[in-house]
C-alpha cells in the first residue's frame, strides 16, 4: 500500500477491532493523524540548548528543585545537573520514564529561547493506509471545511486563554496548542493548562516527553515570521514561560494512544500544572493572563450543541504554526469504536499544531467552557476530532486540582 504524506504529524495508533460498513469507509478514508507537530533534531544548533548553571540546592535567581523530584529523578538514575547539560537529549528506552508516576520536568532556563520556539515544526512521517482504524459505532457524515480564521491582535485581548505548548521529543522540538482552565482548588488563582494527552506522553510506544513549557498568547502581536526572527522574547512570549511541574493524562492514553489511526484518542486528553520560568511575580497564570476557563464535564450530547469553537496554532502548511486561528461549527459524531467514547468532530481547515488547543462552547451556566480539545484530523486537513470529556478527564483534573490545593 502506498504511503500517504501527511500534513499532520503521525502519533496515532491502529486497532484490530473490527471494522464496521461503509458509512465508516466515507468518514474515514483519509489516515487519521494526531495534530502535534514536531521538527528534526535541532538540539546542536541552538543556542538555547545551553542549560543555565543552576543547582537543585539554589535560590534566588537560580531553579529549586523539590526534594520528591530530585528523589524521582534519583530513583531512576537521573543526575540533575547532568540533566540539565544535555542527559534529557538520551532517548534510550530505561532513560525514558513512562508510568504515570514517574513524570519529571525539571526547568532549564532559557532553553526555549525566540530561535528554538519559533523552529518547531511539523514532522514528515508518512502514514500508511492500513493504518486507519474502524468505526463500530455512530458517526455523522464528514463535515464541509471550515476556512481557519485568523485571531485578531493582541491575542490576549480576544482569548487570553490560548497559547502554545513546546516540548521534546527524540524526533526533536514539538510544538501543541493548550488553555488555561480554571483551578477549583485555587479560585482565581489557576496554574492550570488543558490540552490533548499525545501533547505530554507518547503513548504506548514511549514515555513522557520532556522540557514542556506553555506560551500564553505566543507572538501576541501577529507578527510575520519574518520579524519574528529579530523580535524580543517579551514579543513573543509577553506574559513568560511556563514549564510544567506536573502532568497527568488518561491511563488508556498512555497503553493504548500510538501513531497512527485513532486509537486512544477518545481519551486524548490532559492537565499541566505549570510554574514561571523565572520564578514571576508571586502571580498565577490566571492572575497574569487575566482569564481561564471552566471545564464543562456534563456537556449535552453532541446533536443538541449548536456550536463549537476550536482554537490553535496550526504549524502545517499552509500555516508556519506562528499565528492563531479559530474554526467554528456545528459538531457531529465521530466513533473510532463501539467500546470507547464517540468524539466531537468539527469542520476545520487547522492542521498540525493545533492539537491539544480548546474547543469552547456554551456551558451550562451559559457562559463559554472548555469541552474538548483537539485530538486527530485527515490528511486532507479538512475537519478536526475532539474526546468528550466525561468521569475519566474530570478525574484527571481535579486530581491535578487537589495535588497543589492550598499551594
Amino acid at each position: 500500500m502506498r504511503a500517504i504524506r501527511p500534513p499532520f504529524t503521525t502519533r496515532r495508533g491502529t486497532g484490530t477491532r473490527r471494522h464496521s460498513p461503509a458509512v465508516v469507509v466515507a468518514s474515514l478514508a483519509a489516515a487519521l493523524a494526531l495534530t502535534a507537530t514536531a521538527c528534526g533534531p535541532t538540539e546542536e544548533t541552538n543556542a538555547g540548548d545551553k542549560p543555565s548553571d543552576s543547582s537543585s540546592e539554589s535560590s534566588g535567581d537560580k531553579i529549586t528543585i523539590p526534594a520528591d523530584l530530585q528523589d524521582r529523578l534519583k530513583e531512576r538514575g537521573i543526575d540533575l545537573d547532568k540533566w540539565r547539560d544535555g542527559e534529557w537529549k538520551n532517548w534510550d528506552k530505561d532513560k525514558w520514564l513512562r508510568e504515570a508516576r514517574d513524570y519529571v520536568n525539571p526547568i532549564i532556563e532559557d532553553l526555549w529561547d525566540p530561535d528554538r520556539m519559533r523552529d518547531a515544526e511539523e514532522s514528515d512521517k508518512p502514514v500508511e493506509e492500513e493504518d486507519i482504524s474502524g468505526d463500530a459505532g455512530v458517526t455523522d457524515p464528514t463535515p464541509q471545511p471550515v476556512e481557519a480564521t485568523p485571531v485578531n491582535a493582541p491575542y490576549d485581548g480576544d482569548v487570553p486563554e490560548a497559547g502554545k505548548l513546546f516540548f521534546d521529543g527524540p524526533e526533536g522540538s514539538l510544538v501543541c496548542s493548550a488553555t488555561v482552565v480554571k483551578d477549583p482548588a485555587n479560585p482565581g488563582k489557576s496554574n492550570m493548562v488543558w490540552t490533548a494527552g499525545h501533547c505530554v506522553h507518547a503513548g504506548k510506544s514511549g514515555g513522557w516527553y520532556r522540557n514542556i513549557a506553555f506560551v500564553p498568547s505566543y507572538n501576541n502581536g501577529d507578527l510575520p515570521i519574518s520579524e519574528l526572527e529579530s523580535a524580543a522574547k517579551e514579543e513573543i512570549a509577553p506574559h513568560g514561560i511556563w514549564w510544567g511541574e506536573w502532568a497527568q493524562t488518561s491511563e488508556e492514553w498512555i497503553s493504548e494512544g500510538a501513531a497512527t489511526g485513532g486509537l486512544g484518542a477518545p481519551f486524548d486528553f490532559a492537565v499541566i500544572h505549570v510554574t514561571p520560568e523565572k520564578g514571576g511575580d508571586g502571580k498565577s497564570l490566571e492572575e497574569t493572563v487575566g482569564a481561564a476557563l471552566p471545564v464543562d464535564f456534563n456537556a449535552p450530547a453532541t446533536p443538541e450543541i449548536d456550536s463549537m469553537k476550536a482554537t490553535g496554532y496550526p504549524a502545517a502548511p499552509p500555516f508556519d504554526g506562528q499565528k492563531l486561528f479559530q474554526c467554528g461549527d456545528k459538531p457531529g459524531r465521530l466513533s473510532i469504536n463501539a467500546q470507547d467514547p464517540t468524539m466531537h468532530r468539527i469542520g476545520c481547515t487547522m492542521t498540525g499544531g493545533s492539537s491539544g488547543g480548546g474547543w469552547i462552547a456554551t456551558g451550562q451556566d451559559g457562559q463559554p467552557a472548555l469541552v474538548s480539545n483537539t485530538s486527530i484530523g485527515p490528511v486532507t486537513a479538512g475537519w478536526l476530532a475532539g474526546p468528550r470529556l466525561g468521569d475519566e478527564a474530570k478525574g484527571i483534573y481535579e486530581a491535578v486540582s487537589e495535588k497543589y490545593a492550598g499551594r
